[in-house]
């Protein structure tokens, strides 16, 4: 292998371990404080239901993808700065979709038109009781 392969092969280790490491969620516990839940890197789609005064808004329902999850939070990356305070999270379990009432956290942006908002899962719902929701798959 030529030297000079071998030093772009260097550079972009170097770069992808500094990229790692200041986006690490340990080293965000040092400036954050440490987190009482642990958390788990998880990237799935999420159908994303806006909620406003108990009342689902289907026609405003769009996608996203996770970003981490704890016992009872999931952190979702959205592409525009939608500002949610109450919706229902939609997940593919086992071929079928299963449903939870979330709260945002906390929202910030993530650059590039990308935002992060964290939401802390209140209940799960039956889709039983919404039939618009049985009919709402990812």
């Amino acid at each position: 292998m030529p030297i000079f392969a071998r030093n772009r092969e260097m550079g972009v280790q170097s770069f992808v371990i500094k990229l790692l490491n200041n986006n690490c969620s340990e080293l965000d516990a040092l400036v954050e404080g440490p987190r009482l839940d642990r958390r788990v890197n998880l990237t799935v789609v999420v159908l994303v239901v806006p909620e406003v005064d108990g009342e689902m808004r289907f026609d405003e329902a769009f996608t996203a993808v996770t970003k981490e999850f704890s016992a009872n939070g999931v952190g979702v990356v959205l592409s525009e700065a939608r500002r949610l305070e109450d919706v229902v999270l939609g997940f593919r379990w086992l071929g079928e979709m299963r449903f939870a009432r979330a709260r945002l956290k906390h929202f910030q942006p993530m650059g590039g038109g990308f935002y992060r908002a964290g939401f802390k899962l209140t209940e799960m719902i039956h889709a039983v009781d919404h039939p618009q929701l049985q009919k709402m798959f990812v």
